[in-house]
């Protein structure tokens, strides 16, 4: 699904050398890579504050954590993306409220938030699903009417743009109060190991969270807060500095190789390609299409059968893992959500992908289509 051995290969020496350095200098914790990485990716997205953390998911804790919310509050997120987003509300006694999706960009559906607002409610985590932003238009206008923070999700789409009704064209994850994401070896800003990092224009916010990040405190064994051990590896950060470099570059790639995709796919049947959002910019961190659920699995079975690669994200939906059994969600309660689940499959899209490559896999999928 994702060639990281090949791209490696192919910046190995300024790779190699940005671990080496940090092994030489055996600043292991908060060193110089990690104080240079978060500037230049602060001014990649061009916002006054980034705050490495140690993955994704911390990330998410620390953010809510920081805006102090308190047990029993409600928190509107989609019920289509992975377990971490919600999975952080529950830990921290929060009450998350699930709401169904788009069913062109698979991305949280405004007017679904809108039904879900109650007295309790204090914040929204959209999800950047994909590779593309949410209608964060829509979001904030919701948000500002009734209060409500903002924590972008930005785990799958670091370095894809929304342009907004006014006309301003802005990094997703930049948008809300909070942003957050994460550097796991597939995303497309990517360490070799877990990584992440919250980002925010808000400089009492960004004060607080670096505190949580580092056990509550702001000075070396004085804890103002509770807070959590969250610090992003420097030599992880070496290799995210290289990687952010080349960030652009790896998008054009990905996106090429969505473009041969499309051309190639779309004119069959059987199956609907990604939709593009009208206000943002796909970064394709997944190449998801979506097939008629009742082909789905024998298609998903054959393609394997003859060595493509392919994966569901997701084949169940929040609502239905047992672990959030209770919250006493039923099937049927998110249709558009429940569907995609039977119907969406993902094909491999990386930096590294050639002409030769695609092709077998559009071939072998097109043929396998054509039989069914």
């Amino acid at each position: 699904m994702v060639d990281i051995r090949s791209q490696y290969l192919r910046l190995k020496p300024e790779i190699d050398a940005g671990i080496s350095t940090v092994i030489e200098s055996t600043a292991f914790i908060k060193g110089p890579a990690v104080k240079a990485f978060r500037e230049e990716l602060a001014a990649y997205l061009n916002v006054p504050f980034v705050i490495p953390c140690a993955n994704g998911t911390d990330a998410l804790q620390v953010a809510l954590m920081a805006l102090n919310l308190q047990p029993g509050d409600e928190v509107i997120t989609t019920n289509f993306t992975f377990i971490s987003t919600v999975e952080v509300l529950v830990l921290l006694r929060l009450k998350p409220v699930l709401v169904d999706v788009d069913p062109q960009t698979f991305n949280i559906d405004p007017d679904k938030i809108q039904e879900a607002i109650t007295p309790k409610t204090k914040a929204i985590i959209p999800v950047h699903l994909f590779g593309q932003p949410a209608d964060m238009d829509r979001i904030g206008e919701i948000a500002a009417a009734h209060n409500l923070y903002i924590i972008e999700d930005n785990a799958q789409s670091l370095g894809s743009r929304f342009t907004s009704s006014n006309g301003s064209s802005v990094m997703a994850g930049t948008i809300g109060n909070i942003g957050t994401t994460s550097f796991f070896p597939t995303k497309p800003l990517a360490c070799y190991g877990d990584g992440g990092a919250l980002i925010t224009s808000d400089p009492h916010l960004a004060e607080t969270m670096e505190m949580i990040i580092n056990h509550g405190a702001k000075v070396k064994y004085y804890h103002d807060i509770i807070g959590v051990n969250s610090r992003l590896d420097t030599i992880q950060a070496a290799i995210l500095r290289v990687n952010l470099k080349n960030l652009d570059d790896y998008i054009a790639r990905r996106r090429k190789a969505a473009d041969y995709y499309n051309n190639r796919l779309s004119p069959n049947s059987h199956i609907r390609i990604p939709e593009v959002f009208e206000k943002g910019i796909h970064i394709y961190h997944q190449y998801t299409l979506l097939i008629n659920p009742d082909l789905r699995d024998s298609v998903q079975i054959k393609l394997k059968e003859q060595g493509i690669p392919s994966m569901v994200y997701y084949p169940v939906p929040l609502s239905m893992q047992k672990a959030f059994a209770f919250a006493g969600y039923r099937e049927g309660d998110f249709p558009i959500t429940e569907k995609l689940c039977k119907s969406v499959l993902s094909l491999p899209i990386h930096t590294e992908m050639d002409e030769e490559q695609l092709d077998l896999i559009c071939t072998k999928l097109l043929n396998i289509l054509n039989h069914e």
